[in-house]
């Protein structure tokens, strides 16, 4: 099958829809389909650059969003593109640039077009004049307008899957979740990141890895750092990662007097996350934004405990307290994290694990999404049939 995606998001930008992007093409690849990245241009990569199967479209930053991409032209070269690849099916990432392109793509090449909704925009419209311009309902709008007409619609979790029904989106909607390569985060370490930060190793080391951005809410995390240092006075956080709210977050850690307990590292390689994982003694995150929250997943392939924001996603997969567990009130955050990095030292049972993360590996996501092109190409022919037999009476 010759598949093409399209998005305004892959690497070297740095989220977690272009690392679900890349694992989709890892699995799709692996099982013998040809897949096709259509997508923006990134100040990272030079224009002449060779880049296998990847298309780059003209773009420019996306407002006050900086560090994303919106793609300005393309959309016939695209086409012509996807016509001489001969695409059997379109995949789009986004609701914006290079998704529209996608729709215009699959709708004049008569193919299905399935499309992932991974962000949960409600919770993004401060980037937008400071949220004074854009209110949800005009959310509403705008998913409600783009997933008109997609052969399917692939949720990543319950939330998106709720959020979507109350949108009014009345496309085939399948739930599933983004997959990880659970061998990345079992292999062994290759860098030893508390020797590289000078970390003792009784140092209990919490660690929390994303972009630094708003809606991450880390500065949640780190008011209450002080509660935790007044409890564990050795304590170390370590944020993994960078954006456009680095600056202020370090301007909490300074005026809550806190340094010596908060390390910020910077934006790492992808090919070293594993090594902090493993360094760790606990995974905390504080976002009440995640769709699914891939960083969960990772820290558990590690065999790193989780201890995150109450939700139902997080509460199914944080259903055994031997994994981590969730938190509805900030207060209780401090000695719930004080009690795990004490007293429930214990690794995680092996096999428990196992049967845990095996509905949410790399291979059984490439599995399901397969299914799925499959179940809308066959709907995508019945409706192309009805619309005939409708045309000829």
């Amino acid at each position: 099958m010759n598949i093409g995606i399209f998005t305004d998001t892959y690497y070297p930008q740095v989220s977690g829809v272009a690392t679900s992007i890349k694992t989709l093409k890892e699995q799709l690849e692996s099982q013998g389909h040809h897949v096709y990245i259509f997508t923006t241009t990134d100040p990272k990569v030079a224009s002449d650059e060779y880049e296998k199967n990847i298309f780059r479209f003209t773009s420019i930053p996306f407002i006050s969003f900086t560090d994303r991409r919106i793609a300005v032209r393309g959309l016939f070269r695209a086409y012509q593109v996807a016509k001489e690849l001969q695409l059997d099916i379109v995949h789009t990432q986004t609701e914006f640039s290079m998704g529209w392109i996608g729709k215009f793509v699959a709708k004049n090449l008569k193919i299905p077009c399935i499309h992932t909704y991974h962000t949960m925009y409600e919770d993004y419209l401060h980037y937008v004049a400071k949220g004074k311009l854009l209110k949800p309902h005009h959310v509403k709008q705008m998913s409600r307008s783009f997933c008109y007409h997609m052969t399917g619609i692939i949720a990543p979790s319950e939330r998106v899957l709720t959020t979507l029904e109350g949108y009014g989106v009345k496309s085939p909607i399948t739930v599933i979740p983004t997959g990880v390569n659970l061998q990345k985060y079992r292999q062994p370490v290759k860098l030893d990141i508390r020797k590289k930060y000078q970390i003792k190793e009784q140092t209990p080391l919490l660690l929390t890895l994303s972009r630094l951005a708003y809606e991450k809410d880390i500065d949640r995390l780190i008011s209450v750092m002080p509660q935790l240092c007044h409890l564990l006075p050795n304590v170390l956080l370590m944020i993994v990662g960078d954006g456009p709210a680095r600056e202020d977050l370090e301007q909490q850690v300074a005026e809550l007097n806190i340094q010596p307990n908060v390390l910020f590292t910077g934006e790492i390689s992808n090919d070293q996350v594993a090594d902090y994982y493993h360094a760790a003694d606990l995974f905390v995150s504080t976002s009440v934004s995640e769709s699914q929250g891939l960083t969960y997943i990772e820290a558990l392939a590690s065999g790193l405990k989780v201890v995150t924001t109450h939700s139902p996603y997080t509460d199914d997969l944080l259903s055994d307290k031997e994994f981590g567990m969730t938190f509805e009130k900030l207060d209780d955050l401090a000695n719930i994290l004080f009690e795990y990095l004490t007293t429930s030292q214990q690794s995680i049972e092996t096999n428990k694990l196992n049967q845990k993360l095996s509905a949410i590996s790399a291979a059984d996501f490439g599995e399901k999404v397969i299914q799925f092109y499959h179940d809308c190409q066959a709907i995508y022919s019945k409706e192309r049939e009805t619309s005939h037999s409708g045309e000829i009476s």
